[in-house]
Formats: C-alpha cells, sequence, structure tokens
C-alpha cells in the first residue's frame, strides 16, 4: 500500500514531469564532449624505499612496492625464465631473460632487455648467445657498481660467464669458469664467484683475456653448502656468505679476495652451534632468499626455522637479526605464517618486507617487529632494493 507521503511524492514528480519542470535548467552548463587523449605518467627514479617483488610462475613481471604506503608503484616486464637488475645510476632496469617465439617452444631467443626507470619502456635488446634458465637467483645477473658492465651466469656448453657492455649495448663474449656459480661484482677487477671444490674464484677481465684465481678451500660443498642468494654491499665492497649449518663468513672483495673465519649464528643467539648431524633438532637458516643485509647498520636479517639438517627449504618462524660487527643476534622476530623470501629498504626506515608460497607479503618495522602492510597476491619471487652508492 502506498503511503500518503510517497504518493503525494509520486503526484508531484508526474506533474514536474508533465510541466517539464524536471528538464535541464536553462542556467545550466552545455557539456561538450571530448576526445580521450592517451598519456603516459611518469615515475621517480628507483629509491632505497622501494621493494622490487618478482610475481609467481607465469607472472607478468616484478611489482614495485613503495615500504612508506604499501602501496604498487609499478611494473618491471620480468618473464618466467629472467633475472633482473637495477642500474646504479638509476636510470634503467635491465632484464636478462630467454623466450621463445611460440610462448614454450619454437625458436629461443637469449638478451638483455633494457628498460628506462622512468617509463618502464623497452629501450633496447641485447641479444647474447644464452644464459642458464633457472629462477630464485638475485646472483645470476649482476651489473658492475659503474653501471657500464653486466655479467650473465651461462651454462652453454658448461658453466661460463657472459660480458655484456652496457654503454655500447651489446654482447662482448663469454668467459669460461668450469665449477662455479653465483656471482659477485669485483669492482676495478671484473667479478668473483663461489666453486664447488670450496674456493672464490676471481676473474680478472682484460679486455679480451681474462686471469682466474682461487682463494684456498674455506668450505665444503658437500657437507656443508652455501646459500647462492648471499648478500653484498657495494660500499664495503664485502660479500656476507651463510652456510646451511648457520656459519656467517665475510669476504671481502677485491684482486685477491679474503674470507673472514666463520661464526655460528646459533651461538651468537646464546645458543649451541646447529650439529649436522640426523635427527638433531636446532634453529636452522631455511627459505628461498633467505637473508638480507641492512647495510647501513651492518645487520643481517635471517629467516630461521627449528628443524633438522637438510630442511634449507623450509619457510621461517623468525627472523634473527644479527650484528656483524659485535656478531651477536640483536633481535628475534616472531612471524605467524612461514615465509621464504626477506629483503631490508636501505635507509633508516629499515623496513622488511616477506613473502610466503601463497604469494602474499608483509612489511614489517625492522626496529619493533610490527607489521606496517599487508599485501595479498604482492608476488612469491626473490626480492630486490636499491643499494647505497
Amino acid at each position: 500500500m502506498m503511503t500518503l507521503v510517497s504518493s503525494r511524492l509520486a503526484g508531484l514528480l508526474f506533474a514536474g514531469v508533465v510541466a517539464g519542470s524536471l528538464a535541464v535548467p536553462a542556467h545550466a552548463e552545455t557539456v561538450v564532449p571530448e576526445a580521450e587523449e592517451a598519456t603516459v605518467n611518469t615515475m621517480e627514479p628507483p629509491n632505497t624505499g622501494w621493494f622490487f617483488v618478482r610475481g609467481g610462475w607465469g607472472s607478468a613481471g616484478s611489482s614495485i612496492f613503495d615500504s612508506a604506503t604499501g602501496k604498487m608503484v609499478g611494473m618491471v616486464a620480468t618473464g618466467r625464465d629472467s633475472d633482473m637488475a637495477i642500474d646504479p645510476a638509476g636510470k634503467a632496469y635491465y632484464v636478462a631473460e630467454t623466450i621463445w617465439t611460440k610462448g614454450n617452444r619454437g625458436t629461443r631467443q637469449d638478451l638483455v632487455a633494457v628498460y628506462d626507470a622512468r617509463t618502464l619502456k623497452l629501450l633496447t635488446e641485447i641479444p647474447t648467445p644464452g644464459r642458464l634458465i633457472i629462477g630464485g637467483l638475485k646472483t645470476n645477473f649482476v651489473v658492475t657498481d659503474d653501471g657500464k658492465t653486466a655479467y650473465d651466469y651461462n651454462f652453454d656448453p658448461a658453466s661460463s660467464v657472459n660480458v655484456i657492455d652496457l654503454v655500447k649495448r651489446k654482447f662482448v663474449r663469454a668467459i669460461e669458469l668450469p665449477g662455479c656459480a653465483n656471482i659477485i661484482p669485483n669492482p676495478g677487477v671484473g667479478f668473483s664467484s663461489l666453486c664447488a671444490d670450496g674456493t672464490l674464484a676471481t676473474v680478472t677481465v682484460k679486455g679480451g683475456t681474462q686471469d682466474i684465481t682461487r682463494t684456498e678451500p674455506f668450505f665444503d660443498a658437500a657437507a656443508d653448502p652455501i646459500f647462492a642468494n648471499f648478500t653484498y654491499d657495494r660500499k664495503k665492497k664485502q660479500a656476507v656468505l651463510l652456510s646451511y649449518a648457520g656459519l656467517i663468513r665475510v669476504a671481502v672483495i677485491g684482486a685477491k679476495p679474503t674470507v673472514s673465519e666463520p661464526f655460528s649464528i646459533q651461538q651468537a643467539a646464546g645458543l649451541r652451534a646447529a650439529d649436522t648431524a640426523p635427527l638433531d633438532i636446532a634453529w636452522f637458516p631455511g627459505g628461498s632468499q633467505v637473508m638480507a643485509l641492512h647495510r647501513p647498520s651492518s645487520t643481517l636479517y635471517v629467516l630461521m626455522h627449528k628443524g633438522e639438517y637438510w630442511t634449507h627449504k623450509e619457510g621461517a618462524e623468525e627472523i634473527w637479526a644479527v650484528d656483524l660487527a659485535t656478531k651477536k643476534v640483536t633481535r628475534r622476530i616472531p612471524l605467524k605464517d612461514p615465509v621464504n623470501n626477506i629483503e631490508i629498504t636501505q635507509d633508516d626506515a629499515a623496513m622488511i618486507m616477506v613473502t610466503d608460497r601463497m604469494n602474499n607479503g608483509r612489511m614489517i618495522d625492522a626496529k619493533t617487529g610490527e607489521i606496517k602492510h599487508t599485501i595479498e597476491n604482492a608476488g612469491g619471487g626473490h626480492i630486490t632494493v636499491v643499494e647505497p652508492m
């Protein structure tokens, strides 16, 4: 039944339509349709407060998140079989990738794609003769500190490294390096690489030739390997290496690198050192990207879990902060759900980002352990940050 008020309103509306009172008022401005214009926004240069998070399998690229807001600000096109590096000058993103003309088959093409950092527009492609196709490693493709050269790990026909001139934007040559992998930039020299015989190889690049030297063996790759996703401090020219059992070493990179004596992360936390014997339960490092270095404070953040030795792929229950100067664990941050990747911004804010196998991300204040932002479908691959120069 229509109420009195509603029936009166209906009558007024009907009367208005009849009298033309619902027409556009005479004083209203006339709307003139305009043609749409396509515009392209520009971004800031990459900064130390951003996280670059690789997507999961089949993802379109690496999402860029601002740690201050938790918001996505852009995406770099990184396909399934690719590795990304950031120009130290902040002008470009480099993506070493392998594609096929028919998706997963057809003619194979190996190349380094160069993207403008402000517009994310593809600038050029640098063809290469080959590259190793493997995901989840930040140490397969690196750019030198001066931004002039890139080194791309290859496996054709055996382990080697492609040298790419980023100034002339052309492939230079491949340097064979049998039994070694995981590239560390070595300013003014060339690059260094971990080897299966427990040494650190250094390749001194001299025009069209190279000299290869090795340190004395300092770890046993069969008994206690070193995680491939180690960290490198460009300012101090130091690489921080972590073994499956939790031994931390610092390598000073140069023409003749030196490697420090190891110390146990468990002992740094006031616990006994982890045992590699079967069935011995202890705290162990684990995950995909297992550690992150806050270079300004020389603090190493490590994903840790309880388990046996050889559980190095398990997700973390806690994050341990290790002061590399004092060799002490200064903070243990508990995690509600297991995570597999970790990075930290290289600024005073020191924001941590972690991701899990469900592609969810969390941004955590390293100083308080408080979760600042939670991001669904952030990406499940490794995380990259801008390194201070």
